[in-house]
């Protein structure tokens, strides 16, 4: 678990975390979201006590991480996967970091095999690509089979099948009950992974609730209807909770009814429709709306 209690840093003149307080749980992924500029790497570096906070705590498992007596056996980290000695192997990357902790070239060897660098394990990291590179970082943040997971940008340079591996990964590993915390500016990939998402913005909390809160926030669901007969279906649908806008000549979108409300309707009224289909903001369109007002560096509208 990672506990955050009225964070502050500043630098000087500058607040860049300012009385943040969120709970990472076990058993969940937790998505750490905001825009570029809102604290999100300061907050992550006082997790781990890279950062001094000005003011607040945050306790990783019950204590403040520098106080754990074996930190690779109870937090994984990967802040920057390109972190390594370029001159070394895999292998023996992962062996002089499992040689900190006592840990056996048993683990090493899973962890090798768990990411898929088996083939290259003998190879320099300096020549790895970013995704192999990718997938090293991720195998030094498992090396310790720590209880929590703190990755930033974790499925960064990683193809396709990458990006699912690492997806399964984090949700199996939260289904053992550890904590996984992560960032990521791709906010499709938050939504299949993460399930409890915390947002900030300027060094502030903006809110922390479910995925599908978020979603359901930025604006109530619509239902996209296709029929030849948009001024029949209109009036059925008439009603002081309803929102019928005409996209087209022969499409509304429709907000206050369900599909089935809407098919049950039309049916009773005999309209044929020719589709019927749920829409739903995504995470993105979502995220842009809570964020709106606390981008730091927006760009010009075209």
């Amino acid at each position: 678990m990672i506990e955050a209690r009225g964070l502050e840093k500043r630098y000087g003149d500058k607040v860049a975390v300012h009385d943040l307080s969120f709970t990472a749980r076990p058993g969940v992924v937790t998505g750490f979201l905001g825009p570029n500029g809102a604290g999100k790497s300061t907050t992550m570096r006082m997790i781990l006590g890279l950062d001094r906070p000005t003011r607040g705590e945050v306790l990783v498992n019950g204590r403040r991480y520098r106080d754990a007596a074996a930190p690779m056996h109870e937090v994984g980290v990967m802040l920057e996967a390109r972190a390594i000695h370029t001159g070394r192997s895999a292998a023996k990357h992962l062996l002089a970091l499992a040689r900190t902790h006592g840990i056996g070239r048993r683990r090493v060897d899973e962890v090798i095999d768990l990411v898929g660098l088996r083939e290259v394990a003998r190879k320099r990291a300096g020549g790895f690509s970013l995704g192999m590179g990718q997938r090293l970082g991720i195998a030094s943040a498992l090396l310790g089979d720590p209880a929590t997971l703190i990755l930033d940008e974790p499925v960064n340079g990683l193809d396709p099948d990458g990006i699912r591996w690492i997806r399964d990964l984090l949700r199996d590993l939260a289904a053992q009950g550890r904590t996984v915390f992560l960032s990521s500016h791709l906010m499709s990939e938050m939504a299949m992974t993460a399930t409890h998402l915390v947002v900030v913005g300027r060094g502030r909390l903006i809110t922390e609730t479910t995925v599908a809160e978020v979603i359901a926030s930025a604006s109530p669901p619509a239902v996209h209807v296709r029929t030849p007969e948009t001024s029949a279906l209109r009036s059925v649908l008439g009603g002081i909770d309803i929102t019928v806008t005409a996209t087209s000549a022969d499409t509304l979108e429709v907000t206050g009814r369900t599909s089935e409300q809407i098919g049950s309707l039309a049916r009773t009224a005999g309209i044929v429709l020719h589709e019927l289909t749920p829409r739903q903001v995504s995470l993105e369109d979502a995220f842009m709306a809570l964020t709106r007002d606390a981008v730091e560096y927006a760009t010009a509208a075209t």
